[in-house]
């Protein structure tokens, strides 16, 4: 492994930080996030036609740019450096690449070079609570948060013009603004139950949709009531859906670590410069050895954080095949539905992306709740942008984790605690 930049990389990190030095200051991020869709349309514009940051990791066939997952997380870095309110997240890391995935050839084509120009967000309509679930962070995405027969969720059902969708999601990243909806929906009664993603157009009859407020104002979140609605299933009906979705948890693992990273050393590079100017007893209150202790100690977790995060992107990362499909989530949507669950459950998502997320969410969180213990009295106000970090870091645990679940996980998966089986010896 190469742990050092390419010219590139280098060259798409300083450019987009500049861009979003310039156009997300702490007075347009607050006035992105009031806006009735949670982001400004003008910064997501230039981020697509300057940057191609929307089809970065997409193939060059579907109108994207070909870099790859390593590329979009440090990317996402700076992005979240700035806390830059964008449908990044839902359009490129999590609706993009299950399209790619499972998509037929006539659904990528009508939809992925949309996606990459940024002229159409997408965003995966899954409960909120149940996020991490779907996406093998924190458990067996067994399809149970999907409804499973039983009340809640959303419920397929098929008719004579296709399928219909019944139901309500809540806490949906971008939910109430996406053009392009794939939500997750349960078929097939007790009998069959199974789990299949469906397209649905943001403005379709019977779709009714709102913005709820969060904890984090920078990812917006919407409900969604879907009321007999028209929509199209997504690629093949024996598609192993809950394997692309574990294949694409470890994107978004790696993704929101590189966020988390960038979040905690910008709020850490704030505080530090705080601290020079703060004086307390005719002296700079960072020149106390106290101070410098815990800011050390800060740096420290940060830093370890960036390695994890480095690593879980570079891990992240697969050999691509014929129009530049990744080849772990291909296979997991070629997979026939009649293969065992058990064998589907635990496909992609390796422990490292698991534990690169736990350990860059507590170090954002460390980052950001020093950063308010240091700026004294103004930190805990409204309007200064400390909480903001600190709700980032709640947030994303809230959507994502927590820590101590994605660790948990990460140990199932690699059979940390598994003792070996005894075996008898036949005399």
């Amino acid at each position: 492994m190469d742990a050092s930049f390419t010219p590139e990389q280098d060259e798409i990190r300083r450019t987009l930080r500049e861009l979003l030095h310039s156009r997300c200051g702490p007075r347009e991020l607050r006035a992105a996030v009031d806006t009735p869709a949670g982001h400004d349309p003008a910064l997501w514009t230039a981020l697509a036609e300057q940057l191609g940051l929307p089809g970065l990791a997409l193939p060059e066939a579907y109108g994207g740019v070909g870099c790859s997952a390593t590329e979009l997380a440090l990317a996402c870095e700076e992005v979240g450096r700035s806390l830059a309110p964008t449908p990044l997240l839902a359009t490129a890391v999590l609706a993009a690449p299950l399209i790619l995935a499972l998509g037929t050839d006539a659904q990528r084509t009508a939809l992925l070079p949309r996606l990459a120009s940024g002229t159409l967000t997408a965003t995966l309509a899954v409960p909120g609570p149940a996020l991490a679930t779907a996406l093998a962070l924190t458990g067996a995405n067994g399809g149970d948060w999907a409804g499973s027969g039983r009340a809640g969720g959303v419920q397929a059902r098929r008719a004579e013009d296709g399928w219909r969708l019944y139901g309500q999601v809540d806490q949906v990243l971008d939910g109430h603004s996406a053009g392009v909806l794939l939500v997750a929906a349960h078929a097939g009664g007790f009998a069959r139950s199974r789990t299949l993603l469906f397209l649905v157009r943001g403005e379709a009859a019977g779709v009714v949709r709102a913005r709820q407020t969060a904890l984090d104002a920078t990812r917006p979140q919407g409900r969604l009531q879907l009321r007999d609605v028209q929509a199209e299933l997504l690629g093949e009906e024996g598609a192993d859906v809950l394997g692309a979705l574990a294949g694409v948890g470890q994107l978004t693992a790696a993704v929101l670590a590189c966020e988390a990273v960038g979040a905690a050393d910008r709020a850490l590079d704030r505080t530090v410069e705080y601290v020079k100017q703060r004086e307390q007893f005719g002296r700079s209150i960072g020149s106390f050895q106290a101070v410098k202790h815990r800011l050390a100690d800060v740096y420290v977790a940060v830093q370890a954080a960036r390695s994890a995060a480095y690593y879980a992107a570079w891990a992240a990362t697969p050999p691509r095949g014929a129009g530049g499909v990744d080849m772990r989530l291909r296979r997991a949507g070629a997979t026939s539905h009649n293969e065992p669950a058990a064998a589907r459950q635990h496909t992609a998502a390796p422990p490292e992306a698991h534990l690169a997320l736990a350990q860059t969410l507590d170090a954002l969180r460390t980052a950001s709740a020093e950063s308010i213990q240091f700026h004294g009295g103004i930190g805990f106000t409204w309007e200064h942008e400390a909480h903001l970090y600190f709700k980032r870091a709640a947030g994303d645990e809230l959507l994502f984790g927590p820590a101590h679940r994605l660790r948990a996980h990460a140990a199932d998966t690699a059979r940390l605690f598994e003792t070996p089986q005894t075996q008898e010896v036949a005399v």
